[in-house]
C-alpha cells in the first residue's frame, strides 16, 4: 500500500487546520519523516472531541514527533494569552485549583508544561493497594489519596504498531485483548479525561485508531550523515513500516532465546566513505552489544523489539527517576507506606516518590516507580525525555544512563551512541 509523508502547518499547530501531506519535518537532528495509512482529511483524531476545544492532535504534533515539544507550547501560550485549549486548568495546568485570572498567573499554572511539556494526569491509589499514602508534599496544595498529581510527558502517537502495552504505567492494557482494543480504551479515556467528558462514537472510535496504527515515523535524514537510508543502510521509515512485529517477537519462547542484536540499520555503514556514517554504525553496534553491569546487560536488554525500541515483552523498569533524591521542588512528593508485603517489598516499608507509576495501576508496592519502555525511532524530534521530561536532550540520556548503570563509555563511544540515536 502507498503511503504519504506529512507534516503538521503553522494553522494546525494553533487548532486551526488539519496537516499537510507530502511533507518532512524538520528537526534538530535532521528531518523527520511519517508514513501514513490513513487519510487525513476530516480525521477525527485532528478535531475538538468535547466543549473544552481538546482534539487528540492537540498533544500530539506531527512537528513535535508527535508528542508536545516545550517549546511549541510556549508558543501557543504567547500566541493565544494562556487562552489555547492546551492550557485547560484540569491537566493542563500544574492543579485545577491554581488562579488562571490573569496572564501571569496563568503562565505560572502551566509552568511545568511550558518549561518541561508535562502533562498532569490525576489517578487515585487503586482501594485494595498493598500501600497508603502516609503523606503528600505538595506545592500545589490538591494532591491526596483520592487524586494523585503526576506530571507525564505525552507518548508519541505513532510507530504504535511496535508496542506491547498503552500508556506509561500500561493501565490501557491491563485486560486481554489485541492493541486496537487497548487503543481503543485509550481514546475512550482521554475524551473522557483530557477532552473533559467527550463521548465518542464508534465510527470516531475506529477512526481514531486506524489512524494510529497507521502512522510509522522515523528520522529520515541526518544533518552530518544525510540520506539515512542512503549506501545500503535501513533508516527512514518505509524499513520500519514493511518488518513484522508482535508482543513477544524478542521473547525467548518466540525466538529460541534472546536477540540482543536488535537494532541492523547501519550496519553497512561500518566501512563507509564518511565519518558521520561510520559514527552511527558503531553507535548501533554499541547499542547491541556493549555490556554493562557485571556484563548482564546491553540497552537492548531492555530495548528488545527489532528495529524499534521498545520492550517487546511489555516489561516495565524501574530506573530510580522517581526517587526523592532526584525530585525537583515543582513537583509532588509521596510518602506510601507498604501495608501487605510483595516478593521485594515488605509490609512497613516506607517509599517517597514523586510518581508510583505502575503501582497506580497493580497496586503492588514492588511496582512503585516502574514504567514501560517506550520506543526509539523518532527520537530527535520530541525532546525532552523520560515520563517526566528530567533529561533536557539526549547527551542528558546518555548522561544519566552512564551514571546509573556504570556503563563506564569512553568520549568516543558516548559520541558514537548519540549519533546512533540521533539517526533513529
Amino acid at each position: 500500500m502507498r503511503v504519504a509523508a506529512l507534516l503538521v502547518v503553522a494553522c494546525a499547530l494553533l487548532g486551526a487546520g488539519p496537516v499537510a501531506d507530502l511533507l518532512t519535518v524538520p528537526n534538530p537532528g535532521g528531518e523527520a519523516l511519517t508514513l501514513t495509512r490513513a487519510a487525513l482529511d476530516g480525521n477525527p483524531f485532528f478535531q475538538p472531541l468535547g466543549a473544552n476545544g481538546r482534539a487528540c492532535g492537540t498533544c500530539h504534533l506531527p512537528s513535535d514527533g508527535w508528542s508536545l515539544a516545550p517549546a511549541t507550547a510556549r508558543r501557543l501560550f504567547d500566541a493565544t494569552g494562556g487562552h489555547h485549549a492546551l492550557f485547560r486548568p484540569r491537566d493542563g495546568a500544574n492543579a485545577p485549583n491554581l488562579p488562571d485570572g490573569t496572564l501571569a498567573e496563568r503562565r505560572a499554572a502551566s509552568s511545568l508544561l511550558l518549561a518541561r511539556g508535562l502533562i498532569r494526569v490525576g489517578l487515585p491509589i487503586p482501594p485494595d493497594a498493598e500501600f497508603v499514602l502516609e503523606a503528600v508534599d505538595d506545592p500545589y496544595g490538591f494532591a491526596s489519596a483520592r487524586e494523585l498529581s503526576l506530571y507525564r510527558r505525552p507518548l508519541p502517537s505513532t510507530n504504535l504498531a511496535f508496542l506491547s502495552t498503552v500508556m506509561w504505567d500500561g493501565r490501557e492494557s491491563r485486560v486481554a485483548g489485541a492493541m486496537a482494543t487497548h487503543l481503543a480504551r485509550q481514546a475512550d479515556g482521554a475524551s473522557a479525561g483530557h477532552a473533559q467528558d467527550a463521548v465518542l462514537a464508534d465510527e470516531q472510535r475506529r477512526a481514531i485508531v486506524a489512524f494510529e496504527t497507521g502512522l510509522v515515523t522515523a528520522q529520515s535524514r541526518d544533518a552530518h550523515a544525510g540520506d539515512l537510508s542512503a549506501g545500503g543502510a535501513r533508516g527512514g521509515p518505509q524499513a520500519l513500516a514493511d518488518q513484522p512485529f508482535f508482543p513477544g517477537i524478542n521473547s525467548r519462547r518466540e525466538s529460541g532465546g534472546f536477540n540482543r542484536n536488535v537494532f541492523s540499520l547501519f550496519g553497512t555503514w561500518m566501512e563507509a566513505d564518511t565519518g558521520a556514517r561510520r559514527a552511527i554504525a558503531r553507535g548501533e553496534a554499541l547499542f547491541n552489544a556493549h555490556a554493562f553491569a557485571g556484563g548482564n546487560f546491553t540497552c537492548t536488554t531492555c530495548h528488545n523489539a527489532p528495529n524499534a525500541g521498545s520492550n517487546s515483552m511489555g516489561a516495565t523498569f524501574d530506573l530510580g527517576l522517581t526517587a526523592d533524591s532526584r525530585r525537583a521542588p515543582d513537583v509532588p512528593l509521596y510518602t506510601l507506606r507498604c501495608v501487605r508485603s510483595g516478593a521485594k517489598a515488605a509490609a512497613g516499608r516506607m517509599v517517597r516518590t514523586t510518581d508510583p507509576g505502575v503501582a497506580l495501576v497493580t497496586g503492588r508496592c514492588d511496582d512503585i516507580g516502574r514504567f514501560k519502555v517506550p520506543t526509539l525511532r523518532g527520537l530527535a524530534a520530541r525532546a525532552p525525555y523520560f515520563h517526566d521530561g528530567s533529561a533536557a536532550t539526549l547527551d542528558d540520556v546518555v548522561d544519566f544512563y552512564d551514571k546509573r548503570f556504570a556503563i563506564k563509555l569512553t568520549p568516543a563511544e558516548r559520541a558514537d551512541l548519540l549519533a546512533f540515536l540521533r539517526a533513529l
